[in-house]
């Protein structure tokens, strides 16, 4: 193993004493082409050009001697540390940190960056990335070829967003562009580069947050009244059946919900407040009207589509998870035919129950069946004021 493990962040600007005085020692560097051309790399000193960290971790496990990783930006912060500190490899270091990419990009747009999210993309999971610009109004995209401002921009789609694209920081190719996103697909952008993400209809933090990311300082709870929408429920709709459809469908950062028939938009907007992207979907301009006005009241993103499912679906992005509000059989079939994770339906007699259930079934899907009943009693007198029973239908794909 190497006597000493020294990782160094490199920003572009001058080598700290510390980092000069490590280098200076290293009988191995490791680094990307721009690293290893830097005058303070000794002249005998192995270099190893860094493709697979992987690879660079064992070599450098193997060196007896001073060893050197160069990396981009802050190399603990989404960068090698973690990978050579990893318990396969074993290797104790010591790090000389720089300022990182996203910090240097904000600052080069000038904006602050405590409430923003902070996302890495890579091509074989770009739509991850892509759910999260969808769901917040502020992102920091670190791309990678194959996944950067052109490839995010197409995916996006019509969600109209900023882009302020920073390629190359740190060097004397350094370049801010700002556009639309929709302009970012046909251009060839330089790697590396990082993608600061703007827009949609969420509240901006004011007067400085306390938390970095999302503030999680808006309502309490979920499953929220209905009265708390302005907006009518769906047929068969309860407080309590949302909430039991919201615990089986697990929307979370990353994901992209369907929600069809999107009623007065509490599912879409409770979804939206986990953090995940929404596409709402319904056919009744008033629902979608509704559905909109509740998410910008409650200072969520969402996309809403007015149309009829089945078909008004063909040309959605992939969801993860889908809430079925209306539609029966023959959209939960559809459903199941794009191979969600999760799909949620509800029905109010057994024979559309039964129906709803052998779509799932034949589509791939793991069936559960709860009949819920909501009694709300009057405290006062403690005397029934309502009572509501649906079938609740969740299904899970049992293959990938």
């Amino acid at each position: 193993m190497a006597d000493r493990v020294t990782v160094i962040g490199w920003d572009g600007s001058p080598l700290t004493d510390a980092a000069r005085s490590a280098l200076g020692a290293a009988t191995l560097v490791a680094g990307a082409a721009h690293h290893l051309a830097l005058p303070e790399v000794p002249p005998a000193a192995e270099r190893i050009r860094l493709g697979s960290i992987d690879l660079a971790a064992r070599r450098i496990a193997q060196h007896r001697g001073s060893a050197v990783v160069l990396a981009d930006g802050d190399p603990g912060f989404f960068g090698v540390v973690r990978t050579l500190r990893g318990p396969e490899h074993g290797l104790e270091v010591e790090v000389v940190p720089a300022v990182s990419s996203v910090a240097a990009a904000f600052a080069r747009a000038g904006m602050p960056w405590d409430d923003a999210q902070i996302v890495v993309a890579h091509s074989r999971d770009l739509r991850r990335a892509v759910n999260v610009c969808r769901a917040h109004p502020k992102v920091a995209v670190l791309t990678s070829p194959g996944a950067g401002p052109a490839e995010l921009a197409l995916l996006l789609g019509p969600v109209h967003r900023t882009f302020v694209i920073c390629e190359e920081l740190g060097t004397d190719r350094e370049e801010v562009t700002v556009l639309t996103s929709d302009r970012a697909v046909d251009h060839v952008w330089r790697d590396p580069n990082v993608v600061i993400v703007i827009g949609g209809s969420g509240a901006p933090v004011r007067g400085g947050g306390w938390i970095a990311g999302r503030d999680p300082s808006a309502v309490r709870g979920w499953a929220l009244p209905a009265d708390a929408y302005a907006g009518r429920p769906g047929e068969g709709e309860t407080t309590e059946l949302r909430a039991a459809q919201l615990a089986r469908l697990g929307p979370r950062v990353g994901d992209l919900v369907w929600d069809i028939g999107s009623g007065s938009g509490a599912a879409a907007v409770e979804a939206a407040r986990f953090g995940a992207a929404v596409i709402a979907v319904d056919h009744d301009p008033e629902a979608c009207h509704r559905t909109t006005a509740a998410a910008r009241h409650h200072g969520v993103q969402l996309q809403v589509v007015q149309g009829a499912a089945p078909q008004v679906l063909e040309d959605l992005p992939e969801p993860d998870v889908v809430r079925v509000g209306g539609g029966g059989a023959p959209v939960v079939a559809a459903c199941a035919d794009r191979r969600p994770e999760r799909i949620v339906a509800h029905a109010a007699t057994r024979d559309d129950a039964e129906a709803i259930g052998r779509a799932l079934a034949e589509g791939g899907y793991t069936v559960e069946c709860t009949l819920l009943q909501a009694v709300e009693l009057d405290t006062a007198a403690w005397t029934e004021r309502e009572r509501a029973v649906a079938f609740l239908l969740s299904g899970r794909r049992t293959h990938p």
